[in-house]
């Protein structure tokens, strides 16, 4: 049976990389004895594919990945086996059952939500360019920058791909974006079709507080992964199976 898990991966562990999570997923789903299905020939496997790998410096609490297992006892039993396994920064969630005809989670993603935030170098250097302002005015210019953002027809960035640097509107690939309580809230395109980091987004805020870009700068936390589209609606990939 194919299932689907949803997973978080926080704190120290997002300076691991996504093959370093693939062996960890390895390892802990033979630790807890969860029954999983191996691929055939002379180099065994787990059969398991992830949706949406995230790159370094970025934390989640919705990722997701397939697999296929040969029996399943409940979504209960195998969170809490898996969990007993390993680190507390990386989590399962949920697991669910697939119906057969579900499109796999890679091939799926097309959304992810993030909430951003500064670190204490992001709002050290936000304050250096604005001066020494409270925390509502802080908020207030990210508001001003956001809403001229939303306002604007086209948002042309310098978008690196593996092969070359293209010059790209992002304007359709942005659902949402706004100022909350807690930070910056986007919802942007993800997938193999249309793909959008955050990076591109905080940029063109940078850009308008009159700022240089700097990773280190924000803490970035994934909050969902979703499939569907802007129409129909988005739904996580884990409304696509069923708990058991």
């Amino acid at each position: 049976m194919r299932v689907r898990i949803k997973y978080s991966k926080t704190g120290p562990l997002k300076f691991i990389s996504h093959l370093d999570v693939m062996r960890y997923f390895q390892k802990a789903i033979r630790r807890a004895g969860l029954d999983i299905c191996y691929s055939t020939g002379m180099s065994p496997h787990q059969i398991i594919s992830f949706a949406a790998p995230m790159p370094l410096m970025m934390e989640s609490v919705g990722e997701y990945c397939d697999a296929e297992f040969n029996s399943f006892t409940s979504s209960e039993d195998i969170v809490a086996r898996f969990n007993k396994t390993g680190s507390p920064y990386l989590k399962m969630i949920d697991i669910v059952i697939l119906p057969d005809d579900a499109v796999n989670s890679m091939a799926a993603v097309t959304a992810s939500d993030y909430l951003i935030s500064f670190t204490d170098k992001g709002r050290d250097a936000f304050r250096a360019v604005h001066g020494d302002i409270s925390d509502e005015e802080e908020d207030k210019l990210l508001k001003g920058y956001i809403d001229e953002i939303n306002a604007a027809d086209t948002l042309e960035v310098l978008k690196n791909t593996k092969r070359s640097s293209v010059v790209t509107d992002i304007k359709p690939l942005i659902y949402d974006l706004e100022k909350r309580e807690d930070g910056i809230y986007m919802l942007i395109a993800t997938g193999s079709h249309e793909n959008l980091k955050p990076e591109n987004v905080l940029g063109l805020i940078c850009e308008k507080a009159g700022l240089t870009y700097d990773r280190f700068h924000y803490r970035v936390l994934r909050l969902e992964t979703y499939y569907g589209d802007s129409e129909t609606g988005f739904k996580s990939l884990g409304e696509a199976g069923r708990r058991v």
